[in-house]
């Protein structure tokens, strides 16, 4: 059994588990580390099981375990917040050398202005103390976060302009020629987000380095683009592999529903003439995306490590304070 193990939560407060394995027959047990919970186990397919009744007001971690001894103790990586279901931490991978990213520390989301109260409780028991929040300021006035109550976590405004659609819609007069523009719009996106709005990384980071062992949270509108460069530029940092790391990029298609999208974004950007294959895009992750912005990486310097010192100012003192707080083996 590989450490491949994806759980997530819904807002119902129902976990599924999905495991990979060399052989599907191998047999393969999940348990929960809930003290005194009464839990349900149900194994639908031979690499998933479905778990029930625990309390929903924390997190829980998950024994998964293989007839032959392996086991990976993991959580869900997407919270079960039905106002903001792409809500997910990216803790919880391997680097390059062995290492673990810690669970709780790092976490990313859309905008967080459909918070539920019961949302609310679940988040405030994370105990984050910055949110950087990634949206312009008019995504960010019309609508405005809900954050706890308790030790609100400090909010940085770091407003970045492209993945912002707004400004290419205008453009297009409300029709959009067809899904392939639109793909390339994205890919554009992309690229600008390491070039142009650097700068703004950069600040992240500083605000991040500035306050020990902090918990954060990324979050832009949906968060895909901005926050998932923003996310893929930690676990890098980190150390952990770029295949990784775009695994971890990829999982919006999972949790952000982009069809269900559609027709709000059609009325919103007053593109109702076109069609909803056009904007797809849009709304979806794909490879090339994120890859684009890594090219620049490339393109402009020999490594990813020459990258953050020139650009994100995380040379090797930061790099090694970032793994001393993130990392455990």
């Amino acid at each position: 059994m590989s450490e491949a193990v994806n759980i997530w939560r819904d807002p119902d407060g129902e976990y599924h588990i999905e495991w990979q394995a060399s052989d599907p027959a191998t047999r393969v047990s999940v348990e929960a580390l809930a003290d005194g919970a009464a839990f349900e186990a149900h194994y639908t397919e031979r690499s998933r099981a479905r778990i029930s009744g625990l309390p929903p007001s924390r997190r829980h971690f998950f024994r998964v375990k293989d007839e032959f001894g392996t086991e990976v103790l993991a959580t869900e990586r997407r919270l079960g917040l039905s106002g903001s279901p792409n809500f997910r931490d990216f803790g919880g991978y391997r680097t390059a050398g062995g290492q673990r990213v810690r669970w709780g520390y790092l976490f990313r989301s859309g905008h967080l202005a459909r918070l539920s109260d019961a949302d609310l409780a679940l988040l405030d028991t994370l105990d984050l103390d910055l949110i950087f929040d990634f949206r312009q300021q008019m995504e960010q006035q019309s609508e405005p976060s809900r954050l706890p109550d308790r030790r609100p976590p400090r909010v940085h405004s770091l407003p970045i302009q492209p993945g912002n659609n707004s400004g290419f819609l205008q453009q297009s007069g409300g029709h959009v020629a067809g899904p392939e523009v639109m793909f390339d719009f994205m890919v554009t996106v992309n690229r600008e987000l390491a070039r142009e709005e650097a700068a703004v990384y950069r600040r992240m980071f500083e605000a991040i380095l500035a306050q020990d062992s902090a918990r954060y949270l990324v979050h832009c509108a949906a968060g895909k683009d901005r926050t998932g460069f923003a996310a893929a530029l930690m676990l890098l940092a980190l150390g952990v592999p770029e295949a990784v790391v775009m695994r971890d990029y990829l999982l919006s298609s999972r949790f952000y529903d982009a069809e269900k999208e559609v027709a709000r974004v059609q009325e919103k950007y007053g593109l109702s003439a076109t069609d909803s294959a056009a904007i797809l895009p849009m709304l979806q992750v794909d490879e090339a995306y994120l890859g684009a912005a890594l090219s620049v990486i490339r393109e402009d310097y020999p490594d990813v490590p020459s990258y953050l010192e020139a650009v994100m100012g995380v040379g090797e003192r930061e790099l090694a304070e970032l793994r001393r707080r993130y990392l455990e083996d």
